[in-house]
């Protein structure tokens, strides 16, 4: 990240579909000897370690996860967020569904609905860090030789995320312009909330090496707000945010969001962001050209099409050369642009990790 030399490139993968696994089992793979935790790391295909902090930044108490009703392959269910969905039963495995969910309500409608959810995001609770966590977990932290991350994947939720999952999409892109008062209560709460809940780690000494910030806010085609709506409501506390953990020592934040980003992408780095993931290639995230055109300030993790795995060897050597120089160049770490579908055999995963190890490495192929 800092564009000096190395021995190799950091090996990271984010995982799997459910389906994808199994289809890995039928093709010999002992999938019981795996850990299937990806983010950590996974011995089988030397991805290299990684540690998170459990921090909850989560409803407490969350509402009660239940099935409402049922109706031939689909089913009503209540989430621990309060959202409640139409999902698809059909082809579900082990709690993983084949297909998007139809949301149907959110929590939140009005203000005084917002004031009450305010309630389950006290960020005093212990019960937001690991018990003990100062006694057992801190001296291993402080005296560690792999990275530490703050907060698991998708603990640290971005403002775009947590407004979408209290409102709802459509909801909130009317919100935005109809609510503008609510909006900002909202923005600054997270804020607020994120600050008070992690500051215990740092008041003890913690030293993070990055932070993942989860923001989906873009689809294929771009984000869902405007630039201008994202400098009003969001770009200041995302701001306030990055500074108070770059004043806590965090050398790296990074923002995790699917889809095309890319209108964003100066205003995120006007406060401080220092990189991206996990680069979407269906949605015309190429990181070569966001290199090109944002620079080395922007440290680019992901871009591996997983469309490719799922054709050949060849296609896969010749997708994987096409990244080369900006492996070489530094502040790029590959991996797929999100999970591994089901379309890709175990044969041509593992030939992609053989190909990307050598790429890690330096070496030609």
């Amino acid at each position: 990240m800092n564009y000096q030399p190395v021995d190799r490139v950091p090996n990271h993968e984010v995982g799997t579909w459910v389906q994808t696994k199994l289809r890995w089992r039928d093709e010999g793979l002992l999938v019981e000897d795996l850990n299937w935790d990806w983010f950590v790391g996974e011995e089988r295909w030397d991805l290299d370690p990684r540690e998170y902090v459990d921090v909850r930044l989560d409803m407490i108490p969350p509402y009660e996860e239940k099935v409402l009703s049922r109706e031939g392959d689909t089913e009503i269910i209540q989430h621990a967020n309060g959202v409640i969905s139409k999902a698809l039963v059909t082809g579900a495995a082990e709690g993983m569904r084949m297909s998007m969910d139809e949301y149907l309500s959110f929590p939140v409608t009005s203000q005084a609905d917002f004031q009450e959810l305010k309630k389950r995001y006290r960020a005093e609770s212990p019960s937001r860090q690991p018990a003990y966590w100062r006694e057992f977990r801190l001296p291993g932290w402080q005296n560690r030789q792999h990275p530490l991350v703050l907060g698991q994947n998708c603990q640290l939720l971005g403002y775009y995320w947590r407004a979408r999952e209290w409102l709802g999409t459509e909801n909130v892109s009317y919100a935005w312009y109809d609510e503008p008062a609510l909006m900002h209560d909202m923005m600054e709460f997270i804020t607020d909330f994120t600050i008070e809940t992690t500051r215990p780690f740092f008041e003890a000494g913690l030293k993070p090496d990055y932070i993942f910030i989860n923001e989906d806010l873009s689809m294929k085609n771009g984000p869902l707000l405007s630039p201008a709506t994202y400098v009003e409501f969001i770009q200041p506390q995302l701001k306030r945010l990055i500074a108070f953990f770059k004043s806590q020592g965090v050398p790296w934040v990074v923002i995790d969001t699917d889809g095309n980003c890319e209108l964003i992408i100066p205003y995120f780095m006007e406060v401080g962001v220092d990189g991206i993931w996990p680069l979407e290639r269906t949605a015309n995230m190429d990181p070569l050209d966001i290199r090109k055109k944002f620079g080395r300030d922007l440290r680019l993790w992901g871009g591996v099409d997983k469309r490719e795995l799922a054709k050949d060897p060849a296609a896969i050597d010749a997708h994987l050369n096409e990244l080369r120089p900006l492996v070489e160049d530094g502040g790029f770490i590959p991996t797929c642009d999100h999970l591994v579908p089901p379309d890709v055999s175990l044969a041509n995963f593992e030939h992609y990790i053989q190909r990307k190890r050598q790429l890690l490495r330096g070496e030609g192929f």
